[in-house]
């Protein structure tokens, strides 16, 4: 159990830094930086390399950004596999849509409570 705790870490810090080092060293902006890694996740979707780390490091990889890519192309291609192209469509937003869901909810609470910055 303790190896599991072990290797989430490491993995979910990986992850972690190489989001860091696009901020430091690549330059890029968050929203270019959330949007590569979401698309870094869906490639690993893509060629069945996720699942794998998933089943590997568990909260270490299902955590991170990386996650919603992997969640919307694993939607995409089962429902492809029953719908054809429309499927592909529709998967996507059926697997992702609760947590899309969630976070326009409290963002919106959020915003609500607390007084913004800008």
């Amino acid at each position: 159990m303790l190896a599991m705790f072990f290797w989430a870490f490491i993995i979910g810090g990986i992850i972690c830094v190489i989001g860091q080092l696009l901020f430091d060293v690549a330059k890029l902006t968050p929203a270019h930086t959330l949007s590569l890694l979401v698309c870094i996740g869906a490639v690993l979707a893509g060629f069945g390399l996720y699942e794998p780390l998933i089943d590997f490091a568990g909260a270490g990889a299902t955590i991170p950004i990386t996650s919603f890519g992997n969640s919307l192309v694993a939607g995409a291609m089962q429902e492809a596999g029953k719908h054809g192209i429309v499927g592909v469509l529709t998967g996507m937003f059926e697997v992702t849509s609760s947590g899309i869901s969630a976070a326009i909810i409290f963002g919106f609470i959020g915003a609500l409570i607390f007084k913004p910055k800008g």
